[in-house]
């Protein structure tokens, strides 16, 4: 009788994200967030983010997870970049402009919250433009070209609108790599890839044995997008034509349903190797050729920083404070930096 494979306890129990000048990491509730800052060492906030799928049954039911799952993230992501921004020393005191200098005297310490609210806000209108109603109004204008055609069969029309999506999410992801602060990002999301890789595999947590991992994960935010554009071409082709506004309508109603199926995929895969995952995840795996790049040992130093205060203590997990990472590997406070001195 052929025994069943035991999953491995250290696949799937770590993620992270990559932010400015370095890497967040989180393992169940622990988070752990590291920066390089500009004297060149490494500052640590490590802090206990509860997801409301441990607190509630009903909010871990399949595809709710999803969404749930989904919108935390948003706002963990949000929250570490802000505090990466803070952690870097970027001085808001001292504005050079008179609309900085208002900005800073109507929200004082709040500013860079609300920065990142405005960049939010901004950045779903943007994605929503592109992403939602650029493919709808360009598929809607190739039917018209074609003589009504496409219009006539759903798949096809909803083939053509996933591919105009998929293209412009190409487009945009490769355009924003030719910057130069956006390319080093991708450098720590590769530090980030290779030292969860580097765990998942049991080795020792080095910059050595991370620099020999793969940068490429199933379970990446890249891969989770890809899927998501995948299965809108599927749902979107049961959706109405006739009318834009109300296909443009039904897609957004139909978004929670692709969140929700896209994450349980992505769950799935990233625990099973076989032909459907394969094949299903190869063109997110293929685009993190772009949303990654090779990173070298400082980079790496910081992600694995990170991942040793996230991991569980039973997996050679660190419990420290936030502070100042020190040579013997402690941290230290900033006030008690400054009573050093």
């Amino acid at each position: 009788m052929k025994q069943k494979k035991t999953k491995d306890p250290r696949i799937g129990i770590v993620g992270g994200q990559a932010v400015l000048e370095g890497v967040m990491m989180k393992s169940g509730d622990r988070c752990s967030l590291a920066v390089r800052t500009p004297d060149g060492g490494i500052t640590l906030d490590n802090s206990t983010h509860p997801s409301l799928r441990s607190r509630h049954k009903a909010a871990n039911l399949p595809l709710v997870r999803g969404v749930i799952a989904f919108v935390e993230q948003l706002r963990l992501s949000m929250d570490m970049l802000t505090k990466s921004a803070d952690m870097q020393g970027i001085d808001m005191d001292e504005p050079e402009t008179k609309f900085e200098k208002w900005l800073a005297d109507r929200f004082g310490d709040k500013l860079m919250s609300v920065v990142a609210g405005i960049g939010t806000v901004l950045g779903l209108v943007l994605g929503v433009g592109l992403f939602l109603m650029l493919p709808t109004f360009a598929a809607k204008g190739i039917d018209y070209l074609s003589g009504g055609v496409i219009g006539q069969y759903r798949v096809l029309r909803s083939l053509v609108e996933g591919l105009v999506r998929i293209a412009i999410f190409i487009l945009y992801v490769w355009g924003v790599s030719l910057l130069p602060d956006i390319r080093r990002t991708y450098e720590y999301h590769g530090a980030e890839h290779k030292s969860v890789a580097c765990f998942e595999r049991g080795l020792e947590l080095t910059p050595e044995n991370a620099r020999g991992c793969t940068r490429f994960h199933p379970r990446c935010g890249t891969s989770f997008i890809f899927v998501m554009l995948l299965l809108s071409i599927i749902v979107n082709s049961f959706l109405t034509w006739d009318n834009v506004w109300v296909r443009f309508g039904s897609k957004l109603l139909m978004i929670p349903l692709i969140v929700g199926v896209g994450f349980e995929f992505i769950r799935y895969a990233g625990g099973h190797t076989n032909l459907f995952t394969r094949i299903v995840s190869a063109p997110g795996l293929w685009m993190q050729r772009i949303t990654t790049r090779e990173p070298d040992d400082s980079q790496l130093e910081v992600a694995l920083t990170a991942l040793k205060n996230a991991i569980p203590v039973e997996f050679g997990g660190i419990v420290q404070p936030s502070g100042k990472l020190q040579p013997d590997g402690t941290t230290c406070a900033a006030a008690e930096e400054e009573d050093a001195e």
